[in-house]
């Protein structure tokens, strides 16, 4: 897509220079507001206006997120998180009291502009300008963490390697490899276990900050009202968790004692966990020096699930909208970011050459169909779904994508392939009831330092594992294994999304599976409103319930054991 053009908004307007961005905002705030037409004019300026600052943001991220070793690079990003963000927070918090106030907000009746004024108005209550240089240091220490995670290198079988590219050697058939490359792995994660609890007990005392200034108790009632969570609660939240402990620890115990007879090894150890339980090679689907043979590979499941779909992905060209290969200097995880003034998408990932790496490549370009999607909605303020929607968007397309891993594999490594990321669903529930069930806790107890805060992430995480694994030989990986999860510090609370999403996408794959046409017309419908309806509105364009509770959990993930056990694999 093009360039976005406004008639507002000058076409070189330089976003590191607040006296160009300045005189903008005040000319929008000193506009005078008549009717709903001029509200609505208003809006679309604004809107356009914030497109430019938000991709500019959004650039100086990947840059960062791809060069944590670049101290120009970071130079550029800090300048625009200290300097830019601070000026522009209380500005933008004056739009919005604006809005709020110029007396025809209640006359906005579309179902869009309804659901951005319960937004902004949630938005305006926790807004305190004293919150803004703490939320600059929150965003400073996370790129810490970040800058921590990019110096991770080790050097294996004589070569230097990030923790993910060292991952791979976890999936070998030599017991000793996997051994060696864990031990490695492990170690090096714990030398900076002291930093990184220093820098989350600055973030913890923070955010703590930032939810009393606001008004509220904790910094979870903070983060449910910053996060417009209108339709669950996070008693909610911990039901689920107790559903999952109920419907799916007896299987992922069964699952543990199963892999154990299977390896014949006791006890079964925390490197025993990737490898294939009947011997047989790791599955490599493409050349770790050659990402794009996993992009082309990728291209091709599109063009049989849909051809639609498969020219919205080959919009996605290399360096412009992705940056996929692990390498040195690169902070750990993947996302996709939307670039909002050219309205594309960009995906960032740290391919290695594993099966994973293609569940993520589907995963994240079902985010970027989402957007790509939702992109022709003029209001970039109502262009993006609730995260709990985003996530049956990428989740879906993993699914979705599933029956056709033959074009990577032969036909028995494929059923390979569909059985793990089966059995990894299966998994996942637990380990997402884990981090979230921690960050419940770490959020709602004033004695949430070190020595308390393991002790509790012991009981949580015990709670959501099979007790098969022993850990007996470096206990402190286990006591520590929430560092290696980025959300818990980047993003408080950003991860029953993942759950609530995963029963969603189930749900998407039940229906795709009786009738594809349907299905995907459905899910692509619901992509188009973006967030210009509520959450539960947007599983129901989709086909789908928004619902998290045992009666919907039991079924779906009967279907998904169901399934696993058909690949006898």
């Amino acid at each position: 897509m093009s360039q976005m053009v406004s008639d507002f908004v000058p076409a070189d307007l330089d976003c590191s220079d607040f006296s160009q961005l300045e005189p903008l905002y005040k000319q929008l705030l000193e506009r005078e507001l008549a009717n709903v037409d001029d509200v609505k004019q208003w809006l679309q300026d604004y809107a356009d206006f914030s497109s430019v600052i938000s991709e500019y943001g959004s650039r100086r991220n990947i840059d960062v997120s791809c060069h944590t070793d670049d101290e120009a690079i970071e130079k550029r990003y800090m300048q625009f998180v200290e300097e830019i963000q601070p000026k522009i927070k209380p500005l933008g918090f004056a739009m919005v009291r604006k809005l709020l106030d110029c007396g025809f907000a209640d006359q906005l009746t579309e179902p869009k502009y309804v659901q951005l004024v319960k937004e902004w108005a949630a938005d305006a209550e926790l807004y305190r300008d004293e919150n803004i240089p703490l939320q600059t240091d929150v965003t400073k220490l996370t790129t810490e963490y970040g800058k921590l995670c990019g110096k991770m290198i080790v050097e294996f079988k004589g070569e230097k390697m990030t923790l993910q590219q060292l991952a791979r050697f976890m999936e070998e058939t030599d017991r000793q490899t996997r051994e060696d490359a864990w031990r490695l792995s492990t170690t090096r994660r714990l030398e900076d276990r002291d930093a990184m609890d220093e820098i989350f007990n600055k973030l913890l005392a923070k955010r703590a900050e930032i939810a009393s200034n606001s008004g509220k108790a904790n910094y979870r009632d903070y983060i449910w009202q910053s996060n417009c969570r209108f339709d669950y609660t996070p008693e909610d939240c911990l039901t689920f968790g107790d559903a999952i402990e109920e419907v799916c620890m007896p299987i992922v115990k069964e699952l543990d004692e199963k892999r154990k007879a299977e390896l014949g090894v006791e006890p079964l150890k925390p490197w025993d966990g990737a490898v294939d339980p009947k011997g047989r090679q790791p599955l490599r689907p493409f050349d770790a020096k050659d990402p794009m043979q996993m992009v082309k590979g990728v291209r091709e499941i599109f063009n049989r699930v849909s051809p639609e779909l498969a020219n919205l992905y080959d919009e996605l060209k290399p360096g412009k909208n992705f940056d996929l290969e692990s390498r040195p200097g690169k902070r750990p995880g993947g996302f996709q970011s939307s670039l909002e003034q050219c309205r594309e998408p960009f995906i960032f990932m740290n391919a290695a050459g594993t099966h994973r790496d293609v569940e993520t490549m589907l995963h994240e370009a079902g985010h970027a169909f989402h957007y790509m999607d939702a992109r022709d909605e003029p209001l970039m303020f109502v262009r993006h779904a609730p995260l709990e929607f985003c996530e049956v968007a990428s989740m879906s397309m993993e699914l979705i994508g599933c029956d056709h891993f033959d074009v990577f594999y032969d036909a028995e490594n494929a059923k390979r392939a569909k059985a793990a990321q089966l059995e990894g669903i299966l998994r996942f529930f637990p380990w997402m009831a884990t981090i979230d069930g921690f960050q419940h806790w770490l959020y709602t107890n004033d004695d949430n330092l070190t020595e308390p805060r393991t002790k509790a992430w012991t009981e949580i995480y015990d709670r959501y594992s099979s007790g098969v694994a022993d850990w007996s030989d470096i206990p402190e990986a286990r006591l520590a294994r929430w560092h290696a999860q980025l959300h818990v510090f980047h993003y408080p609370f950003y991860y029953i999304e993942y759950g609530i999403a995963q029963l969603g996408a189930l749900q998407v794959w039940q229906n795709f599976k009786q009738d594809a046409d349907t299905a995907l017309t459905n899910l692509r419908k619901a992509f188009a409103l973006g967030g210009a309806k509520p959450l539960p509105e947007l599983f129901e364009t989709a086909g789908i319930r928004f619902d998290f509770s045992a009666d919907t959990l039991g079924p779906l993930i009967e279907m998904v054991k169901t399934e696993l056990d058909a690949l006898e694999v």
